[in-house]
């Protein structure tokens, strides 16, 4: 599995553009992988320094991606500008993980429900999926998402919620970023939860769980 970190330019207008919009950030992101999302494996989440108005996108996926087209178009923050961090940023991770391990952990996600539809017949028509958009309502799902993952979650709390529309696919996703602290109680589960993702809406950039000690 490897993680990319990548500084991204905030006065390039194409990464204006496309941060702006989630399918044209993740069709940008495809372009580093010779293979479709799910073959790769591609999970990533876009992160805003309200402050600064700096942006970090971080990438995880199973084949080790190119990041070099996006160099040659200035998408990305100039190294005398990024505090001396490499830019882009990619890693091999192979974490050691145990059944009863305790993590601290990050998960942008789209907390949603089904509803199902039927027409003036009755007959059932494909399901819509509605954002879910009370607090508690939000940690339900993301409590039932956990024990379905081969994980507990001992704590967490919401620092962000944002609606993101794509103009072209006509879409909208609600998401909400999950901080806390989390026990392994399947680490095959969760294994493939880290590698598949949390949840839907994975392609505009929910799903990926970030760990770090607890």
């Amino acid at each position: 599995m490897y993680l990319s970190r990548l500084l991204l330019n905030p006065r390039n207008r194409q990464a204006q553009r496309e941060t702006a919009d989630p399918y044209n950030l993740h069709r940008t992101i495809l372009r580093a992988f010779n293979s479709d999302r799910e073959t790769a494996s591609v999970l990533h989440r876009l992160e805003m320094n309200p402050r600064s108005g700096q942006m970090m996108l971080l990438v995880q996926s199973a084949i080790r991606p190119d990041w070099g087209w996006l160099i040659e178009k200035g998408y990305l923050l100039p190294a005398d500008q990024s505090r001396d961090l490499e830019n882009p940023a990619v890693k091999e991770v192979n974490l050691s993980l145990r059944d009863g391990q305790t993590l601290q952990f990050r998960l942008t996600a789209n907390p949603t429900i089904k509803k199902v539809r039927r027409d003036e017949n009755g007959k059932r028509l494909n399901s819509n999926r509605v954002p879910l958009l009370r607090e508690e309502k939000q940690i339900v799902w993301l409590k039932k998402r956990a024990t379905d993952n081969g994980f507990h979650i001992q704590h967490a709390d919401i620092s962000s919620q944002r609606k993101q529309t794509s103009r072209r696919k006509g879409i909208t996703v609600y998401t909400v970023q999950f901080n806390g602290r989390l026990q392994i109680t399947d680490t095959q589960k969760f294994k493939k939860a880290l590698e598949k993702g949390i949840g839907p809406a994975k392609a505009f950039g929910c799903g990926l769980l970030s760990l770090a000690p607890a």
